[in-house]
């Protein structure tokens, strides 16, 4: 059985585009604080890259932004491919549903903290997750699993 049940908050607004058929994607980054404290005493989260479809998409572009509390069902999928000579691999979480957690009072704080350069819960986002900064990606329909 492939299931994830994840609830953390988003690292940057969800980047929402479109394929060549005109079915939305979103892709995001899930920050999820860890259960126990590292040997500093500190929280430590991990940081799960995450993709969601159709309305789905749409409706978690619109209603979310950066540092909102989302929870995610879904299963994890990898896949791979070739990017100047070099093999790709991708480890994500394809999710089925996204529920918005935060109440609208503090979704507009978050928002209003976004936007004057705050952040959320002390968490740093490493430089090395992926991002196409908007740019339409090209996936091949036919190799979609549903």
């Amino acid at each position: 059985m492939n299931s994830v049940s994840l609830t953390g908050r988003l690292t940057r607004d969800i980047e929402l585009r479109y394929t060549q058929g005109g079915d939305a994607v979103g892709t995001f980054n899930l920050a999820v604080n860890r259960t126990f404290k590292n040997a500093n005493g500190e929280r430590e989260a991990d940081f799960i890259q995450c993709v969601v479809w159709r309305k789905q998409a749409e409706n978690a572009a619109n209603f979310t932004h950066k540092g909102s509390r989302v929870g995610v069902v879904g299963r994890i999928q990898t896949r791979n491919y070739e990017k100047d000579g070099q093999r790709v691999y991708i480890t994500e979480v394809v999710a089925d549903s996204v529920e918005f957690l935060d109440t609208r009072a503090e979704n507009q704080n978050n928002q209003q903290s976004n936007n004057q350069g705050g952040n959320f819960n002390n968490v740093s986002v490493p430089n090395n997750i992926p991002s196409n900064n908007g740019a339409q990606i090209d996936i091949n329909e036919s190799q979609l699993p549903f």
